[in-house]
């Protein structure tokens, strides 16, 4: 039994999402600052190994109109320096939009800790994910 990690990588902070053993839920994890990046990606591996991870879902941000810019190239370059583990690119086309309305819904306030939004976006692209398989 293994579980499925996703995260939402950004320019300052990754949000970290775990699935159950059954890969079924989609439970947020913490946020990881990405600078400086060595110590973000132990601190990944560090994760996936005391959680039994075998896959890592990274949430692409692809354009409105599928086209992937700087942001895409970005999360993909990060995802390269990942080791041991398969990686999964999923479309997380305005999940930080939903991951905020979540939040709000749940009356989180999220203004002065983004990190919020980020473990929620990865949570919402492991649940995507998780959703389709």
């Amino acid at each position: 039994m293994y579980k499925v990690m996703a995260l939402d990588i950004g320019t300052k902070r990754i949000g970290v999402a775990l699935s159950d053993y059954l890969l079924v839920l989609a439970n947020g994890h913490s946020c990881i600052m990405r600078e400086p990046e060595t110590k973000a990606l132990g601190e990944i591996q560090k994760i996936a190994k005391e959680n039994n991870v075998k896959k890592i879902v990274i949430g692409i941000p692809y354009n409105m109109d599928g086209t992937q810019g700087f942001q895409a190239q970005d999360c993909k370059n990060f995802a390269s320096k990942i080791e041991d583990y398969e990686i999964i690119f999923e479309d997380e086309r305005l999940t930080s939009d939903t991951a905020e309305e979540n939040l709000r819904s749940k009356k989180i306030d999220f203004r002065k800790n983004k990190g919020l939004v980020d473990i929620e976006s990865a949570r919402i692209i492991l649940e995507q994910y998780l959703n389709r398989n």
